[in-house]
């Protein structure tokens, strides 16, 4: 790629491919404009590849962005800090000496890279603040409050009637009913918040509640699963300009992170600390002792009392600091429960299966129009499909928060207008997701860039008929754990469970091969089956898009007990990808 090619002006410029994404490079050939990441998808192969390009950015600002991106790509990585099963010591050797992240030099009191404390400092601007007591009485009242709630039964309905006074209406309904529960649950602090005062007068205390709400439902994804919609509808109407001037205040208010409180508190410098990294690790119990969990256990307590005791003072207390500490410790414990299945499977297809030859019996290839499959891949082409499905999920779990942070923004601080429409699941709200579309897009750069050669359809649907709003691709991406972690757990008892019982081992010897052979057979089933563009209502949807991989993997999830491995997941504590109990 040649010299920037410098911009005067100030507007906008739009990729010719996608129309969605701003364009920041030109190519001579095509004589056209592209984002970086259909640029790379068009020009990665064929005589496109030998086009020259230029940026079209203006120089400062492509080289301040180009720099910005690098470390971007490093504070995304999962870090060698975050890695599981090493000793508390060899973390603390990484973060005081150089280490290198996605090819990024990370150094402790070095100019020449990115330290420890820049990673968790980027890291917390997205991680939510934990719970106080305090605001987990409001959780249980916003909850109590949503669950009786008939916002979006009358809200989203086609009607003659005026749309913003059956929003402003409910709306009221629903903070009358919050108001009514505080008062029960505390009547003399109640009486005083609400006690002859308006709606518009308690406008801190309920901007309060909803943000707790938020906050509550994006470190605990499984959480708020019949309510947390209602919310984040609710507060996408008083977004609406008429709807505001009616109610006389936001319901709208930053959702609270740890960044955000350190810095208010002046106490940012906490992020910096040499044991900040004992201090939010997550603890597991895999291949260890209970000794050695206990040691963990209790060197990560030490670790949070010295960085607590070091830096309390009239700023902040001790209780703050540890508050903070422990709501990054949820952000990898979060990421140790979504993003590290995506790492185990693929261990299991780099173990089990070869990209350019295949066992007899165990070829990955699909045809179209046979057995449900909607592609036609050869095994060496399916192989890789598997793969970059994989790592794109990967990458999408590690920028979770990330996500929500940028979903959250689209769904009500935009004030971006939606519109009502019949996607065959009944009436959705579809709104564009320029916050949400632009971080998936650096993502599958990112993924374009780590897989190299790219099988299948690179399309995004946000803000259509796949996927209406920003709401409905987090609540996609939240599946991901839900379809990898049931089948990674079966995969990893089968070993013991033939271990422990004699009975067994014979049964899964003579049913299945054995344990390597039946796990083989699990793996070749799903890999082949759950990654074949099947699943949707018709045949123009799912295919090789991003997010018909998921839907085709959901799919071979709902066929689970026709598999003729289905008893061993029985054996091995199986009880659904949902959640709940099997019947």
């Amino acid at each position: 790629m040649e010299d920037l090619v410098t911009s005067d002006s100030n507007k906008p410029i739009f990729c010719v491919e996608c129309t969605d994404q701003e364009a920041s490079i030109f190519c001579e050939q095509c004589d056209e404009d592209f984002c970086e990441v259909c640029h790379g998808m068009l020009h990665r192969t064929g005589n496109r590849k030998q086009h020259t390009a230029k940026h079209l950015k203006p120089l400062r600002q492509s080289v301040n962005e180009c720099t910005d991106e690098v470390k971007a790509d490093a504070f995304t990585e999962p870090s060698h800090f975050e890695k599981r099963g090493k000793d508390d010591k060899e973390n603390l050797v990484m973060k005081q000496n150089a280490m290198e992240l996605d090819g990024t030099i990370i150094n402790n009191g070095s100019n020449n890279g990115i330290t420890f404390g820049d990673y968790i400092t980027k890291r917390s601007k997205t991680i939510p603040l934990r719970l106080d007591a305090e605001e987990r009485q409001y959780l249980k009242l916003l909850e109590a409050a949503l669950n009786v709630s008939e916002y979006t039964d009358r809200v989203d309905i086609l009607s003659y009637s005026n749309k913003s006074k059956r929003i402003v209406g409910q709306i009221k309904d629903l903070c009358c009913i919050i108001s009514g529960l505080v008062v029960c649950g505390d009547y003399k602090n109640g009486s005083q918040l609400f006690a002859d005062k308006t709606i518009r007068e308690n406008a801190t205390t309920l901007q309060k509640i909803f943000e707790v709400g938020r906050r509550h439902k994006i470190m605990n994804p499984e959480k708020m699963r019949s309510t947390y919609g209602k919310l984040m509808y609710m507060l996408m109407d008083s977004s609406i300009p008429e709807v505001q001037d009616y109610l006389g205040f936001p319901c709208v208010i930053a959702v609270k992170t740890v960044y955000d409180f350190l810095k208010s508190r002046e106490s940012v410098e906490v992020l910096h600390d040499e044991n900040i990294v004992l201090a939010t690790r997550e603890i597991t119990s895999d291949f260890k002792s209970r000794d050695q969990i206990a040691t963990e256990v209790q060197r990560k307590q030490v670790a949070i009392k010295n960085i607590c005791e070091k830096y309390a003072n009239e700023n902040i207390s001790k209780d703050e600091i540890e508050r903070c500490l422990l709501s990054m410790s949820d952000n990898n414990a979060f990421l140790a429960a979504n993003r590290d299945p995506c790492d185990k499977m693929l261990r299991y297809l780099q173990k089990y299966f070869n990209p350019t030859k295949h066992d007899h019996g165990y070829s990955l290839a699909i045809q179209a129009g046979r057995h449900g499959h909607r592609l036609t891949h050869s095994h060496s082409a399916q192989y890789t499909y598997i793969h970059q499905t994989l790592t794109l999920w990967r990458e999408i779990m590690n920028e979770m928060f990330l996500l929500w942070c940028m979903a959250d923004d689209d769904l009500v601080a935009s004030g971006s207008p939606y519109r009502l429409t019949n996607t065959g699941q009944g009436l959705q709200r579809i709104q564009p997701c320029p916050n949400v579309s632009r971080v998936v897009h650096k993502i599958l750069n990112r993924v374009h860039k780590k897989c190299g050669s790219w099988v299948g359809s690179s399309v995004v649907h946000l803000g259509d008929r796949d996927v209406p709003n920003a709401f409905m691709f987090i609540d996609k991406y939240n599946q991901v754990a839900r379809i990898l972690t049931p089948i990674i757990s079966t995969l990893d008892k089968l070993e013991t469970l033939g271990r422990n019982d004699p009975v067994l081992a014979d049964y899964i010897d003579n049913e299945y091969g054995g344990t390597e052979q039946c796990r083989k057979d699990i793996l070749h089933d799903f890999f082949r089956f759950g990654f074949n563009g099947s699943g949707a209502d018709n045949y123009y949807d799912a295919g090789s898009c991003i997010d018909g991989r998921l839907t085709s993997a959901w799919n071979w999830c709902s066929t689970i007990e026709k598999k003729p491995f289905f008893p061993i997941f029985l054996m091995t504590g199986f009880v659904g990808f949902d959640g709940t109990d099997w019947n």
